[in-house]
């Protein structure tokens, strides 16, 4: 059984294994998703690969209903931050930046996860904007430690991302605990000082996503209700993965390796169990 603390949820070792079997599926469909993209693709082709990819392997969709949202991922292309609508009208074009969200469920617990893809040869300028967003993901994830402070993680992600360039760091938006719920306690910002908020303990999960643009971070909400934009027009990018803390190390449940190459080429020592 699940504990919690204060208002965050703590999961048994168990809990935590089904949550790996999520992310499993999450990667899978990233992966898939990722190698589709095309020009004339469209991102209504996309969900439809989700889809199939949660039938195959018996899981059900974090995102489908949820607030009464109408697909299985979210396809967010060059000013739109997050939440894009997949639609067959929505035709990827070269040059273009997507970013792909995904979310499975196994036996009631939640993986996700989200990257940005790049659509043919792109702008030199925005496959170095897409790099910075992926990179703060993982110093953020390299800052997960068991007895460590919520908002070491929001200060390694900024930053990683200021000492990348002049980007825009987007502050309406941000990661979450995660668990046998999509969304649940603590919010985790994508900046701020360190040392601040709740310890870390094992048990524990968060979804760490960055959201970053190339101008401006001001953003604002179309009028289906869930597409985020970038007020000025400017591309944005968006990378996630879902962590677990225990007690020897973290262990990224939506990477495939578990986390080991990029926590160990950071100096951080991963679960044994990512191994």
């Amino acid at each position: 059984m699940n504990r919690r603390h204060a208002s965050i949820e703590l999961k048994s070792l168990d809990e935590i294994a089904l949550m790996r079997e999520a992310g499993l599926v999450v990667a899978r469909g990233l992966a898939e998703m990722q190698a589709a993209c095309a020009p004339g693709v469209t991102t209504a082709d996309l969900d439809a690969i989700a889809r199939r990819v949660l039938a195959d392997a018996g899981a059900s969709s974090s995102f489908l209903g949820y607030h009464g949202y109408p697909a299985v991922i979210c396809a967010s292309v060059n000013d739109r931050v997050v939440h894009g609508i997949p639609s067959t009208a929505d035709v990827l074009g070269t040059g273009d930046l997507i970013s792909l969200d995904f979310g499975a469920i196994v036996e009631g617990w939640h993986g996700d996860a989200a990257i940005t893809a790049e659509i043919g040869p792109v702008d030199p300028a925005a496959a170095a904007l897409s790099a910075a967003c992926r990179t703060s993901l993982w110093d953020g994830i390299a800052a997960v430690r068991s007895g460590g402070r919520l908002s070491n993680i929001s200060h390694a992600v900024e930053r990683s991302i200021r000492g990348s360039g002049d980007y825009g760091i987007v502050t309406g938006y941000g990661g979450h605990g995660i668990g046998s719920a999509m969304h649940m306690d603590p919010h985790i910002l994508n900046h701020g000082k360190p040392g601040r908020g709740p310890r870390l303990e094992p048990g524990m999960a968060v979804a760490i996503e960055p959201m970053v643009t190339m101008g401006s971070p001001a953003t604002r909400e179309l009028t289906d209700g869930w597409t985020v934009v970038t007020v000025d027009g400017s591309l944005a990018a968006h990378w996630e993965h879902t962590v677990a803390i225990l007690d020897d190390g973290p262990w990224v449940l939506t990477a495939p390796d578990g986390g080991v190459a990029e926590l160990r080429a950071r100096g951080v020592q991963p679960s044994a169990r990512a191994a």
